[in-house]
Order: C-alpha cells, then structure tokens, then sequence
C-alpha cells in the first residue's frame, strides 16, 4: 500500500526518519517515496496484464519533475489537461506519443504546440472543440488525432465536486449525441478519429459504476469501432485510495465510506481488474488507463510543525505552520487526512482537538474536532495520504512561500524542489 511505518518510535519513509529530516529541510515539506510509486503503477500494470494497455498517469494529481521522470523511466504514459503539463513531461523526459489531452477549454496555443509535439491524441470536450482543432490543423497542414470524450451519465458514489460522469457536468458529451458529433468528425479533413475516451470521476471506491460506464458504451464503441477503424478506447482514471486508518495493516483497514464491497477489501488492483478485464477485453481495442491519486496519493506525505496550543470556552486547537494554501483539500471538499506525529505515541491519551493553519480564514483547517495524542510545540506531524492534489494544488494565498518537496529513495532523501523564498513571491511582479 505504502512505505510509512514506524521505526524505533520514528515514523518513516521507506528507510528515511522523518523527524530528522523535517529538522534538516524544514517545515512545511511534502515527502513522497519512490518504492510506493512504483509498486502502485506496476501492480495497477500486472493486474491489467491480459489487456493491450497504457498506464497514462494523470499529471495534475503530482506535477513535480522528479515525479514525472520516475513514472517516464517505469513506462508510464501521461495524460494531460494543459499545454503547461506537456512541457513538464517533456522537461521530464517522457513523450508526447504517449500523451492523451484532455481538458473542457483547450485554447489554440496549447492545441498548436501540442501538435507540433506529436500528441497521441486530443480528448475532445465539445463540438466547438472538435471544430477548433480541425481549424489548428489545417493552418499547420497536418492532421490532428482525437478520441471524443462521452459522457455515460453513470452516477459514482464521490464528492460531488469530483464527479464527472453525470449529464448535468460540465465535461464530456452526451452518450445521445455521440454519433451524430463523430460523424461531424469524420467530415473535417484535418482530423483523424483515433478512439473513444470516458472518465466518471474521482475517488471512487466501488468498482462497479466502471463496469457500468463499459456497459452503456459497448455498443456506440463497436458501431463506432466498425465504421471508423478505432484503435483505443480510455476508460479514465478515478480508482480511490484509502484516506483512513493508512498505517494500519491491510486486515484492519475496513471501509468508511458505505461501498458495496466487502468491509474488509480495499479498492485493489486485482478487485478494480476483476470487474473491467473482460468487458474491456470483449472490445478489441487497445485500453487506456488514466490513473493520478491510486500512483501518487498514499505515496505522499507533508510535514508540518506545531508552532502554539490555544484553548477557547469551546474548543483546543493545534495550530500548525501548513496551511490551507499548502493543502487545500479539507477546506474545498472536506476531504480527510489521517494526522500521526512523527515520534509514535507511547500511551492512549487522547484528546479533542481542531487541527489548523495559519491561514487567515475559518476554513484553514485539517482536522475538526479530531481524537489525537498530545503533541507538544516543536514537535512536528505528518499528514498522510497528501500525495495527490496537495502541492500542485498549493498556491501563495497569503503572500507564504510555497513549501518545498523531497523524493525518497530507499535511505536517500533528495530535494526535489526548493523551498520558496519571499523574493520568490515578488520575481515576476513589476512596479
């Protein structure tokens, strides 16, 4: 699942002791290991072995370079949603034929220098997209690959602010339109149809609205497949990961969020494999996968300090150096981060406390009213499962720096981005 585990008292990454190196690089800081990425695509990989298939790691869950050239270097393909993306995969040493682009407001530069990069294909979004690239095309003289985004309208149990495979979001078009938009397609010279692409949402923890999403496109894939030479068809990304009790072994771990699978699983490669390898197999395509948060979310850590206790009439709040700028997902869609100190508690006091930033806003918060042991200022926390959408989230709300982000490697600890400094925040303004 991951490798954080405690060591003589001292959480861990991999073989790196987390509090020394918070007191070395400083704090806030994201730590991400390499072992757990790599296990997480290759076990995604094997279980999807009876297919013809590429892994497109979805960029916007982890930009980070080093990132992207470890997953280039395991084999991963990319899947993008901006021009500012390829080029970091680019710089990173992977390629754009192995680069889907997706995205509901591609603009005419990011279409151009995609295309002069050799983009695998274009998920197109809308009509007036389709149109748009075409146009891109025929100024180059070239002829620009793309797959049509459908929408199933297949309602996964998620966020509703991560959902996408409903009629009523704003990505995809409809799976009753969908002919008629690839047979307007097929009339722009400048275009050539290379697949079908589809994509439900985000943390999703039941496997069964995948296989449903198959279900409703079968036959529009095949009557497609037959008239326009199909070569692949996506099925997205979106496979959750386990937020809650992340340092517990894989028999204590038992599901929070009402999933219609046994308590005791998790959302496995092998259980997400189980529902969409024969469908999938039934197409005879080649089968894209666009996983991000499975790679990278329980890969990822950040370390923040304790900096003050504070007591009011109603609650004990332990105010951290992170913020919400730092990590953004409580505050946007409640999401939950498990929170460990980074020395193991020796006894079972527990207390009730919020867990906040200092960010000027009520909404600059990680935990609310949370069982946690004493921890002491000084001492510093790690909080878990921050792997996706934590840093390429993060901004300078504030006027803070952004933090900075180590890769480990076995007993190696390498940073991987430098912590912002204040004139960083001010290098590309002009008085």
């Amino acid at each position: 699942m991951h490798s954080f585990h405690y060591s003589q008292g001292k959480l861990h990454a991999e073989e790196v002791d987390l509090e020394a190196l918070a007191a070395k690089v400083g704090t806030p800081t994201y730590v991400y290991s390499t072992a757990t990425i790599c296990n997480h695509f290759h076990s995604l990989d094997r279980a999807l072995a009876p297919l013809d298939r590429m892994l497109c790691y979805a960029v916007k869950a982890n930009s980070n370079l080093a990132v992207l050239r470890l997953l280039a270097q395991e084999g991963a393909g990319f899947d993008i949603v901006s021009a500012g993306e390829l080029f970091k995969v680019l710089q990173a040493g992977g390629r754009a034929d192995r680069c889907t682009f997706a995205g509901v407001g591609k603009m005419e530069n990011e279409i151009r220098y995609a295309l002069e990069q050799g983009i695998y294909s274009f998920n197109v979004e809308s009509e007036g997209e389709l149109e748009l690239i075409n146009d891109v095309a025929a100024s180059m003289n070239c002829v620009a690959p793309i797959a049509l985004r459908v929408n199933p309208d297949v309602d996964a149990p998620t966020h509703h602010y991560i959902s996408t495979g409903k009629s009523k979001n704003k990505f995809g078009i409809g799976l009753d339109r969908a002919e008629a938009v690839y047979e307007r397609a097929a009339a722009l010279s400048y275009l050539k149809i290379r697949g079908v692409q589809t994509h439900i949402g985000s943390q999703i923890l039941d496997p069964a609205p995948f296989a449903e999403a198959i279900e409703k496109l079968r036959p529009l894939i095949l009557k497609l497949k037959a008239r326009y030479e199909l070569e692949f068809f996506s099925i997205g990304g979106g496979i959750g990961i386990v937020y809650h009790d992340v340092l517990a072994s894989a028999d204590e771990v038992y599901w929070k969020e009402g999933t219609s699978i046994s308590q005791k699983e998790r959302m496995t490669p092998e259980i997400y494999s189980s529902y969409v390898l024969k469908p999938l197999q039934s197409l005879g395509l080649r089968i894209l996968f666009e996983p991000g948060r499975f790679i990278v979310g329980n890969a990822g850590v950040l370390l923040t300090k304790v900096l003050y206790h504070k007591e009011t009439p109603a609650k004990k709040f332990l105010i951290v150096d992170a913020g919400m700028n730092d990590l953004i997902r409580p505050a946007l869609y409640q999401g939950y981060h498990e929170i460990e100190p980074l020395r193991k508690p020796m006894g079972s006091t527990l207390e009730q406390v919020d867990v906040v930033g200092p960010v000027c806003e009520s909404g600059d918060f990680f935990a609310q009213d949370r069982m946690m042991p004493p921890v002491e200022p000084g001492e510093c926390v790690a909080l878990m499962s921050a792997g996706a959408y934590g840093f390429s989230m993060a901004s300078t709300y504030n006027a803070r720096p952004l933090p900075a982000e180590v890769l480990v490697d076995g007993a190696t600890a390498t940073v991987v981005r430098r912590r912002q400094r204040w004139e960083d925040l001010v290098r590309e303004e002009v008085l």
